[in-house]
């Protein structure tokens, strides 16, 4: 893939501090199963789910810890389009781009502990997943893949059980699950990238940058959340995240582990 060429020294240096982040690299086995080309469409599939649960979780968090019942109805309402075409097949997914914005600014709740930054960094994060939901569904129809209903991965699921039931530590630990499993993202679209075709893999380039900065966004905030040393909790998740990684896994999807046969 000639053009992805071009870039190579940059796309080493953005992934760099992903790889000192993650504590171990994608197995070959996982990558060896995804290039198959019966694997393609849940490939393709999942990615676009995944964008959906980013999107999500990062709405969750912020209406939770930072917003009133207003600006979280407002929230809703901005993805509602979004998870009715994935789960009740309601619209047409050409028009998503027009709903990808909100009707009005949105500030944190006067009793807010967070505040303002959970909200920039979240919001910014969520724009940017449901553009990358658009995109996929491009890709999808570009090769001729129908959305259907999967099975959830148990990945993020995985991690998540891990996090502690009191606060501030419970949004710290979400906030810390978050990053990882966008380095991990990031790592598996440059995997991938050199092995599919040069359409496909610009795309998979093209979304390094922002996941890159999605995983960082996420640590930064679980830094100052805490306002104190959370490198134990991080290296914790980064062990939990490594097993799920490594571990045999049944059911290939985006974030498996390695494929069982």
């Amino acid at each position: 893939m000639k053009n992805l060429s071009l870039n190579k020294e940059a796309i080493t240096e953005l992934l760099q501090p992903i790889a000192s982040f993650l504590h171990t690299e994608t197995p070959d086995e996982w990558l060896e199963e995804a290039i198959k080309s019966e694997n393609f469409q849940v490939l393709l599939i999942d990615h676009l789910i995944c964008e959906l649960k980013a999107s999500q979780s990062a709405m969750f968090l912020i209406r939770k810890y930072a917003l009133d019942k207003e600006g979280g109805d407002a929230l809703l309402s901005w993805l509602q389009p979004f998870e009715q075409y994935v789960y009740k097949r309601e619209g047409d997914w050409r028009e998503l781009p027009s709903k990808n914005k909100l009707s009005k600014s949105i500030i944190p709740r006067s009793d807010s502990k967070y505040g303002q930054d959970l909200i920039d960094k979240m919001v910014l994060l969520i724009k940017e997943e449901l553009h990358h939901f658009y995109q996929v569904l491009e890709m999808m129809e570009h090769y001729g893949i129908e959305y259907k209903s999967i099975t959830p991965s148990r990945y993020a699921k995985g991690m998540l059980r891990h996090v502690k039931t009191h606060e501030p530590e419970g949004l710290v630990d979400k906030l810390i699950c978050g990053a990882y499993i966008e380095a991990r993202s990031c790592e598996r679209f440059a995997k991938l990238a050199a092995h599919v075709d040069e359409k496909l893999g610009e795309f998979y380039i093209s979304l390094l940058r922002s996941e890159a900065r999605h995983y960082q966004d996420y640590l930064a905030l679980a830094e100052s959340i805490s306002g104190t040393d959370i490198s134990e909790r991080i290296a914790y998740f980064g062990k939990v995240e490594a097993d799920l990684i490594n571990s045999s896994d049944s059911d290939f999807k985006f974030h498996s582990g390695v494929p069982k046969h």
